[in-house]
């Protein structure tokens, strides 16, 4: 009998890495891994040929802002239509359409015709269709997935980013280097429509709400508002973790933000030595993603439990390195693994959750919703944690990001005790 017991036990650790080896899931994870790789690629090379082309910080800023409008004015209303649409299409045509929007630009530098301002709209149409991608993929994996693997499928899909994070900008800074600025957006390009075909085989599993014709006539206000009464209110389970999405995308955006500020003014060191910080954060995030990828799901109270316990060890390690009063580059880089580590499992068990407890035709308004408000939150921390580095101190900030991953582990060890129960559809 306790045989039996441990062959499940080691089945369920391992079944998340066979995801990798099964047709669907495994060409849906290696397009994103291709694709994260080259939004890396694009990231890089977009905000040096701005500032090339321009010679202007505040110009080429402008891409961070004309990326960051779309979530937060068209977030909701993207929820409904990704409602009403299949997932498997409306993932291939953003990926179609991403692949139109980047070729433009180099495109049209090499015939002349690129100015600033229609840089400026493909960037903007990018972003907004950019914006579909991620919710249509959380709302797709669900239907690809059995439920026992959703916190292993979710962890999978973050290692796509995590590698994007860790080889992109790198290779990014390389092409730039060898084949020349606008160059490298062809090869961003490529990586959506490699994404693209990676789709098209996959079976994913319609909503039967989105095979019925006629939720296409309901009105759009009508179907925000249940999007908006489930979130807020018909589900405690949740709108908690709604709350404890907003803070930890308060503090965590805040604590990325003050990385080179780490860099220059608590170790007093260069962008040689800030790359090697930011390859420990990716580092220490990618080993979490694969590790929770690794170990059984569990049920919701020991996942939720665990977030918190990881954030909790995340807002101290934070905190320490606001309170070192001499720190130096090797164990600043080790506390900045470890909180990478511990921070980056939120995600993964919170997308999880959320796909077990909501209902397939509302889990598109579901996703945008939480996308939403953690992106004006992370507007939020920023600029607040940046104001406190500022004025106060760069420990100051740091130890106010730390409290606030505390208040977010208390917060999200209050949800693990709230009665649980999955959707029905």
């Amino acid at each position: 009998m306790a045989m039996k017991e441990k062959d499940v036990t080691v089945q369920s650790a391992t079944s998340g890495w066979r995801l990798l080896w099964t047709k669907d899931f495994g060409m849906l994870w290696a397009g994103q891994a291709i694709s994260q790789i080259g939004d890396g690629l694009s990231k890089v090379a977009l905000l040096w040929f701005v500032y090339e082309l321009t010679g202007s910080a505040l110009k080429m800023t402008m891409i961070g802002l004309l990326q960051t409008i779309p979530p937060l004015v068209f977030g909701p209303l993207i929820g409904v239509y990704l409602d009403r649409l299949p997932k498997k299409m409306v993932m291939i045509v953003v990926d179609l359409v991403r692949t139109l929007t980047v070729v433009l630009i180099p495109l049209c530098y090499a015939f002349d015709v690129l100015t600033l301002e229609r840089l400026y709209v493909l960037v903007f149409l990018n972003s907004i269709v950019s914006t579909i991608f991620g919710p249509a993929l959380s709302s797709a994996v669900p239907l690809i997935v059995d439920r026992s693997q959703l916190t292993s499928a979710n962890a999978l899909i973050q290692s796509t980013t995590n590698v994007g994070v860790l080889l992109g900008p790198a290779l990014g800074g390389l092409g730039i280097a060898v084949v020349g600025v606008q160059n490298v957006l062809y090869f961003n390009a490529v990586a959506y429509f490699i994404s693209a075909l990676c789709i098209i085989p996959i079976a994913v599993r319609d909503s039967h709400v989105v095979k019925r014709l006629e939720v296409l006539s309901t009105p759009i206000i009508k179907d925000l508002a249940v999007g908006f009464r489930f979130v807020f209110i018909q589900h405690r389970i949740v709108f908690a973790l709604m709350i404890t999405a907003v803070l930890y995308n308060l503090a965590i955006s805040a604590f990325v933000f003050m990385l080179p500020v780490v860099a220059k003014e608590v170790l007093q060191v260069g962008p040689l030595e800030l790359g090697w910080i930011w390859s420990a954060l990716g580092i220490g995030m990618l080993a979490a993603s694969l590790w929770l990828a690794w170990v059984p799901q569990g049920d919701f109270r020991n996942r939720i439990g665990r977030i918190a316990k990881f954030l909790a060890v995340g807002g101290l390690a934070v905190c320490s390195l606001g309170l070192i009063e001499t720190p130096v580059l090797a164990s600043t880089m080790l506390l900045i693994g470890v909180i990478g580590g511990t921070t980056s499992v939120y995600y993964p068990v919170v997308s999880a959750t959320l796909q077990e407890v909501t209902p397939e035709h509302l889990l598109g308004r579901v996703f945008t919703t939480f996308s939403t408000g953690g992106m004006a939150s992370s507007m939020v921390g920023m600029a607040g944690f940046g104001w406190a580095s500022d004025e106060i101190s760069p420990a100051a900030s740091l130890v106010g990001i730390g409290l606030a991953l505390l208040l977010t582990a208390m917060v999200t060890i209050h949800v693990s005790r709230r009665d649980y129960a999955p959707a029905t559809t």
